[in-house]
């Protein structure tokens, strides 16, 4: 029987190994997770040094050993070479690759879980580079919409269209300042708050619940925004919106757009999936403190 196979991947994770070697987790339709080794990748002249760079795409040829397979040929299909470029898009891929390392299974067929991952890298590689206040927020944005999709792939993404107490349909009162929702890690989604059993007066807003430095097990309700909650509404469609698709500047409340909703609310939601995410999967996501320096460096007045 031959020791040899082919498999589609893309690097998620490098390790130094030995002398000159590096290690890889790679994310492939057909095998799902491969650890593998790239037999002197890290020396210079390397023909495996560039191709076994994270997120990298490649045609490879494997040798399976008693521990460790091993790479014996990588044929590059695609580079995500953008990514590096700006450190907002560069944080959030290894986000989404913490994430996917997470749920994706070894020995199994990954196809659906490959694709999704490619198409949100590339949905970031795709952005500006640029340091204004609109790219932030679509990076924020870009990053949220994977996170939910790579949960829902999963099958333990927030129930957000119904209070999961009642079951009855939630919608947004933009009309009213005050309005807010519940949010629940136990119950699994948004409440109603006129359903809980018995309401605190003085529950914390979202923005002051949602603490990057709290422990991954110290958030169980938090309260949403009318926009927080559109977010979340929003997160199980395909792509966000066209007119955030396209970048326009739109003005209207019930469209999900950089300037309608700011980027406050943005990483008020990333953290609350960030924390729902780890409460459900059992560990902290370490890579998301990168994404926190990102968003801290810009000082918002209003988060």
């Amino acid at each position: 029987m031959s020791r040899t196979y082919t498999a589609t991947g893309i690097n998620l994770k490098a390790i130094p190994l030995g002398e000159s070697d590096r290690l890889l987790t790679i994310l492939t339709p057909e095998h799902g997770l491969i650890r593998a080794v790239a037999p002197s990748a890290r020396k210079p002249r390397s023909k495996l040094g560039g191709r076994s760079e994270l997120f990298i795409v490649n045609q490879l040829l494997l040798y399976k050993g008693r521990s460790l397979d091993r790479i014996t040929q990588a044929d590059l299909i695609k580079s995500y070479g953008g990514l590096s470029k700006n450190l907002g898009k560069l944080s959030a891929s290894q986000y989404l690759a913490e994430v996917v390392l997470s749920v994706a299974l070894s020995e199994h067929p990954q196809e659906e879980l490959f694709l999704l991952l490619n198409e949100h890298l590339d949905r970031l590689e795709h952005l500006p580079n640029t340091p204004q206040i609109e790219t932030i927020t679509a990076t924020i944005a870009y990053l949220t919409h994977g996170m939910f999709h790579l949960l829902a792939w999963s099958g333990i993404s927030p129930q957000v269209q119904h209070c999961c107490l009642t079951q009855r349909p939630l919608v947004a009162n933009f009309t009213n300042p005050r309005w807010r929702v519940g949010f629940s890690l136990e119950a699994g989604g948004v409440i109603s708050l006129e359903a809980r059993e018995k309401p605190t007066p003085d529950d914390k807003t979202d923005r002051q619940s949602i603490n990057p430095s709290q422990p991954f097990g110290g958030i169980t309700h938090v309260k949403l925004s009318a926009s927080q909650l559109a977010i979340l509404q929003r997160l199980a469609h395909p792509r966000l919106s066209d007119e955030f698709e396209s970048r326009l500047m739109s003005q209207q409340t019930t469209t999900i757009t950089p300037r309608s909703i700011s980027l406050s609310d943005w990483v008020a939601v990333e953290r609350l999936l960030r924390r729902y995410a780890e409460y459900h999967l059992g560990r902290a996501i370490r890579s998301a403190t990168l994404i926190d320096t990102y968003v801290e460096q810009f000082q918002l007045s209003d988060f």
